[in-house]
């Protein structure tokens, strides 16, 4: 966030991921919970919007939300190991042409992400060194499509790891309904058909 100059980061759990299998993957209500105990105490709001719309591929997503919020500036936060399959994505370039990108380096995946196709297309478009949204301005509405590489020190952890250590996980998270942090409404099970991702947000 602070990298990147945003106010809040935007968690999105939706019911599940096109390019995964379905088996094993816990209901939408028990993963929104976990991810609302991870993001516990910080700047992130959680919420299982993709869901509510009904929509299928992120690209369709992302561009009701940018309609939806007309008055915020979104950045799309992805993980090292998605823009190495990023080119499998329904219109990637289109998510790519309606907000910029922001790459958190991942063990493992930077050389496959670095030689993967999508990366071939928008490396035109990376911001170099400590460049960020900050220093943009109001870049994150004009300035695309923009590529933003974030050297962190990377992050061991999976969630298919954390799946196969523990496959009985999800029977300890409590199945009280909740309220969704964005959208206010109640988070209910739907058909597994989306994807899982983030964004960074400027009011």
């Amino acid at each position: 966030m602070r990298a990147l100059g945003l106010d809040e980061v935007w968690w999105l759990v939706s019911p599940g991921n096109v390019l995964k299998p379905v088996e094993g993957m816990a209901d939408l209500p028990v993963r929104y919970a976990s991810a609302r105990r991870v993001a516990r105490g910080v700047p992130i709001r959680v919420t299982a919007i993709e869901a509510e719309m009904g929509t299928r591929y992120t690209v369709d997503t992302l561009s009701q939300i940018v309609r939806r919020y007309p008055r915020f500036r979104f950045i799309w936060l992805m993980g090292a190991d998605n823009l190495a399959q990023f080119h499998r994505w329904r219109d990637w370039r289109g998510i790519a042409r309606l907000m910029p990108i922001a790459v958190i380096a991942r063990p493992g995946y930077d050389a496959h992400a670095m030689a993967s196709p999508a990366m071939v297309w928008l490396r035109r478009w990376r911001r170099h060194g400590q460049e960020s949204l900050a220093k943009d301005g109001s870049g994150a509405r004009r300035r695309i499509p923009a590529l933003y590489p974030l050297q962190f020190d990377p992050d061991p952890m999976s969630a298919t790891a954390i799946r196969a250590a523990d496959p009985d996980w999800h029977r300890r998270i409590p199945a009280f309904p909740m309220r969704d942090m964005l959208t206010k409404h109640p988070v209910r099970q739907v058909s597994r058909k989306g994807s899982l991702a983030s964004l960074g947000a400027k009011s």
